[in-house]
C-alpha cells in the first residue's frame, strides 16, 4: 500500500475491542508481517558518497558499502550525459539523494533505491571516459576530464595561434527561476573552456573566472528578487586578472555549476534544515507526511507504530522495553506529526538512519549513546600512539603548535636549545586543544618541523588542519607617488627721473634745481666759481674740463640728479633717456622685471609585504652642521646631523571580499635653506607627512591627501600727488605684482600578489 492509495485511516476502538473498516483489517494484518520484514531487505548497503580530484582534472568517486559489492550494472547516455550503475540487492543510507560535485567533467551524483537494488547516476558536464575498480567494501570510478584532454592534445598550429590565445569575454549574464524555485545564474562567454573557481562564502556564492574581461554593455548589477527564488541579486565585478561574480542569496542554500560550450550555468537551491536541526534551534517543525485519522482508546503503543510504519512506508524498530497502551484522537494529522505526539506521550525518543527508525525509551537512547561514546573514548585511549613529524613550509612550528593545544606555550623544545643540540627539540607533553588526552606535540625551530605524537586518527586529523593552515601567506605590492608641483610669478616696473639745472637773472640772481641738497650745492659753487672765472653765471653742459686757474667744474652725479629713484632691483631690462639743455640736465630711466617658475617633484616608492605585515622604505641623506657650546674654559664645537628622508610605512591587512585595509605612513623632506644662530648655520627642512589608514579596491590607485597653497602680492611705490597723475604718474612710482602656488599630491596603489585560483 503506498501513500498516494490511502489519504487517511480512520480507527475507531473500546476497551472491549475494535471496530474498524475492511481497509484498517488489511493494515492490522501486517502487523505480524513487519515483525519479520526486516529480513527481507537486501544484505548490502551504500553507507556513504566521496570524490576527490587530481591535478590532471580526473574525478575520482568512492563508494563505500556495509560490505564488498557486487559488479553492477553499467551503462552511460549522451544526452544528456550519464554514468548509470545498478548495485543489485543493495540499500540506499545516504542522508542526501544528490551530492554536488562541480568539478572536472562531473556534475554531480545521486543514488535511488527501488525494486531492492540501488542506483547510482554520475551526472556530467559532457561525454567523458570512466574506469571503475573495487577494493574491499569502496568502489570506485574514475571520471576523465575531457576538456583537459582535448586541449592537451590540440597544439596550435601557424596562424592558429592568435586565435586559441585570444582573450575571452563575458558576453551576456541572464538569470532564470526553475521549475522546483531553483534560481539558475547563466554567464556566457565567446570561447568555451574556461577557467573557473566557485566557493560560498558567508550569503554570497562567489565565482572567479579567470583571464577574461566584461562586455562595455553588460550591466554590473542585476536585481533579481522579484523572480522569488533564493537569489537576491548577482554582481558582475572585472578585477585584476579576470571577473569576479557574485550571486547574493537568502537563507541556506546548495549550489552546483556546470558548463556547455560556451555556457556556464550556477544553479542555487534552497536547503530545508533536518527535523533535529530545527529542533535544536528551537523551531517549529513542518510535518509533510500523509494525514491520519486516529481515534483509540487504550491501543497497545507498539501497535500504533506499525500502522505508523505501514502508511509511511518507512521501517520502524521497536525496543523490547516499549510498553504499555496509548489513548489518543488524531484527526487529518501527518503521520509524521502523529509519531512524535505518540513518542512524546509515552516518554519515548527515535533515531533514524536512512529508512529505518528507531524506537526506544529516552533513558535507553540517552545511555546507548553515552555507552557509545565512552566505548570510542575507551578504543581510543587503548590505541597505540604513532610519532609523525609534519615539516612546515610557509609558516611557524611554534605558533602551528600554539594552536594545537592551549598548553602548547609551556614547552620546552625548539629555539636556540634546539639549533644547538642540533636534533629535534623535545618539550612536555601537552593535551588540549586539537590532540586526544593521551598526544602531545613539540617543535624544532632549526627545521621548522612539528613533532606529534598521538593516535592515528588525531594525526591524520591535525595534517588536514596543517594543509589548510600553512599556506603561502598573499602579498601586497604597495606603490606610491608623491607629487609637489610649483609655480610662480613676478612683475616689476619701475622709473628713476630727475632734472637738474640753473637759471641766471638779468640782475645776476642764480636759480637752481636738482635731486638732493648736495646737487643743489654743486649747482650753486659751480655758478659761484663760473662768475669769478668771468665765464658768466651760465650752467656748465656736460663736463667741462678743468679750466687754467685750477678750478674744477662741479658738475653733480646721477644720484644727486634724481627726483624720483624707484627703480626694479634686478630688472631684466631698462632704457635709458636725456636731455642736456643749455640750462638743464633731464635724467630718465625705465626698468622692468618679469620672472616665471614651475617645478616638479616626483617620488615613486614601491615595496612589497607579506599579508598583516609592515614594510617600511626609506631614502635620504643627513646634513652635517656644527653647533658651539660655552664653557668654563672657552667654547666646544660639535658635529650634529639633520635626516632628510623620503620613508614609506605601511601595514596591508587583506579582506575576505578582496580588498585591501592600508595603515600608511607617507613622508618626504627638503631642504629649504639655513639660519645662523650665532656663529653656526643650521638648516631649514621642509616636511611633508602623512598618517592614515584607508581601505582600497585591488589594483585601485587612490588619492590620500593633498594641500594646496596660494600666495597673491601687490606692493606699490609711488610719490604723492606726482604718481597720481594721469599717464606721467608712472614716473613717480613702482609697482610690482606675484603670484606662487604649491600643491601637493600623495597616490597609493596596492596590489595583491596570489597563485592562480587561490581563493
Amino acid at each position: 500500500m503506498t501513500t498516494n492509495q490511502v489519504s487517511s485511516i480512520e480507527i475507531c476502538a473500546t476497551k472491549a475491542g475494535f471496530i474498524m473498516t475492511n481497509r484498517i483489517a488489511k493494515l492490522l494484518s501486517l502487523l505480524v508481517l513487519s515483525l519479520g520484514s526486516t529480513a527481507l531487505y537486501a544484505a548490502n548497503a551504500i553507507q556513504s558518497i566521496d570524490y576527490s580530484t587530481a591535478h590532471n582534472g580526473t574525478t575520482e568517486i568512492v563508494l563505500t558499502f556495509d560490505a564488498a559489492p557486487g559488479t553492477p550494472a553499467a551503462f552511460a547516455t549522451e544526452s544528456p550525459p550519464r554514468i548509470a550503475l545498478d548495485f543489485p540487492e543493495t540499500r540506499n543510507e545516504l542522508s542526501e539523494r544528490r551530492i554536488s560535485v562541480g568539478a572536472g567533467s562531473t556534475a554531480a551524483v545521486s543514488a535511488v533505491e527501488a525494486g531492492g537494488k540501488t542506483r547510482v547516476v554520475v551526472e556530467l558536464y559532457r561525454r567523458a571516459a570512466y574506469t571503475t575498480r573495487t577494493e574491499g567494501n569502496k568502489f570506485y570510478v574514475a571520471i576523465a576530464d575531457e576538456s583537459r584532454v582535448g586541449a592537451q592534445s590540440m597544439a596550435p598550429t601557424t596562424g592558429q595561434s592568435a586565435l586559441s590565445h585570444a582573450s575571452a569575454t563575458v558576453t551576456n549574464v541572464d538569470f532564470r527561476r526553475g521549475p522546483n524555485g531553483e534560481g539558475r545564474v547563466l554567464v556566457s562567454f565567446n570561447k568555451d573552456n574556461i577557467g573557473t573557481d566557485l566557493r560560498k562564502e558567508g550569503n554570497k556564492i562567489v565565482v572567479d573566472i579567470f583571464d577574461v574581461t566584461v562586455a562595455e554593455t553588460l550591466p554590473k548589477r542585476l536585481d533579481v528578487t522579484d523572480f522569488a527564488t533564493s537569489v537576491n541579486a548577482i554582481e558582475t565585478i572585472e578585477r585584476a586578472g579576470g571577473v569576479r561574480m557574485e550571486i547574493v542569496t537568502t537563507g541556506a542554500v546548495d549550489h552546483m555549476a556546470y558548463q556547455t560550450g560556451t555556457d556556464y550555468v550556477v544553479e542555487v537551491t534552497e536547503v530545508k534544515p533536518l527535523e533535529e536541526e530545527r529542533r535544536k534551534l528551537g523551531q517549529p517543525v513542518e510535518y509533510v507526511g500523509t494525514p491520519l485519522t486516529f481515534n483509540f482508546q487504550d491501543i497497545p503503543v507498539r501497535s500504533v507504530l506499525q500502522l505508523i510504519a505501514d502508511v509511511s512506508e518507512l521501517n520502524i524498530v521497536v525496543a523490547d522495553s516499549v510498553q504499555g497502551s496509548v489513548t489518543t484522537r488524531l484527526v487529518n494529522v501527518p503521520w509524521d506529526q502523529a509519531l512524535d505526539i505518540v513518542l512524546q506521550a509515552k516518554g519515548l525518543d527515535k533515531r533514524r538512519q536512512g529508512g529505518v527508525i528507531w524506537v526506544a525509551p529516552t533513558e535507553e537512547i540517552a545511555a546507548r549513546e553515552q555507552a557509545l561514546e565512552d566505548a570510542r573514548i575507551a578504543i581510543e585511549d587503548r590505541q597505540p600512539l604513532v610519532s609523525e613529524y609534519i615539516a612546515i613550509n610557509y609558516g611557524n612550528a611554534k605558533d602551528i603548535a600554539a594552536l594545537l593545544t592551549d598548553d602548547a606555550k609551556k614547552s620546552k623544545g625548539g629555539g636556540a636549545a634546539a639549533a644547538s643540540a642540533g636534533g629535534a627539540s623535545k618539550g612536555a607533553e601537552q593535551s588540549g586543544g586539537f590532540l586526544s588526552q593521551r598526544g602531545s606535540v613539540t617543535f624544532d625551530t632549526r627545521t621548522n618541523t612539528l613533532l606529534i605524537n598521538d593516535i592515528r586518527p588525531k594525526i591524520d586529523e591535525i595534517k588536514e588542519l596543517i594543509a589548510l593552515l600553512d599556506r603561502p601567506v598573499d602579498q601586497v605590492l604597495i606603490e606610491s607617488r608623491i607629487v609637489i608641483a610649483t609655480e610662480s610669478f613676478a612683475r616689476d616696473l619701475g622709473a628713476r627721473f630727475g632734472v637738474s639745472g640753473a637759471y641766471s637773472d638779468s640782475d645776476g640772481n642764480v636759480t637752481g634745481v636738482s635731486g638732493s641738497a648736495q646737487g643743489s650745492d654743486r649747482i650753486i659753487n659751480q655758478a659761484l666759481a663760473n662768475r669769478l672765472s668771468g665765464r658768466g653765471t651760465g650752467f656748465p653742459i656736460g663736463v667741462p674740463s678743468i679750466p687754467e686757474d685750477g678750478l674744477g667744474v662741479l658738475v653733480p652725479s646721477l644720484n644727486d640728479r634724481l627726483n624720483v629713484n624707484l627703480p626694479v632691483t634686478g630688472a631684466a631690462g631698462s632704457i635709458g633717456w636725456a636731455v642736456l639743455g643749455a640750462n638743464y640736465i633731464l635724467d630718465l630711466e625705465l626698468s622692468a622685471l618679469e620672472s616665471e617658475g614651475r617645478g616638479e617633484v616626483v617620488a615613486n616608492p614601491r615595496v612589497i609585504t607579506a599579508n598583516q605585515r609592515e614594510a617600511v622604505i626609506r631614502q635620504g641623506s643627513e646634513v652635517g652642521y656644527t653647533t658651539i657650546t660655552a664653557t668654563t674654559t672657552g667654547s666646544t664645537t660639535t658635529v650634529a646631523f639633520k635626516p632628510i628622508v623620503m620613508e614609506l610605512k605601511a601595514t596591508p591587512t587583506i579582506t575576505q571580499d578582496d580588498r585591501i585595509f592600508l595603515t600608511l605612513n607617507v613622508k618626504k623632506d627638503e631642504l629649504a635653506g639655513f639660519v645662523s644662530v650665532g656663529l653656526s648655520d643650521v638648516p631649514l627642512i621642509d616636511t611633508r607627512e602623512l598618517n592614515t589608514a584607508v581601505l582600497v579596491e585591488n589594483g585601485q590607485t587612490v588619492v590620500l591627501g593633498g594641500v594646496y597653497e596660494f600666495k597673491s602680492r601687490e606692493d606699490l611705490t609711488k610719490v604723492p600727488f606726482l604718481a597720481d597723475i594721469p599717464g606721467l604718474g608712472n614716473l613717480f612710482k613702482r609697482k610690482s605684482r606675484s603670484n606662487e602656488k604649491a600643491e601637493l599630491l600623495i597616490f597609493v596603489t596596492p596590489k595583491i600578489l596570489r597563485q592562480r585560483g587561490k581563493s
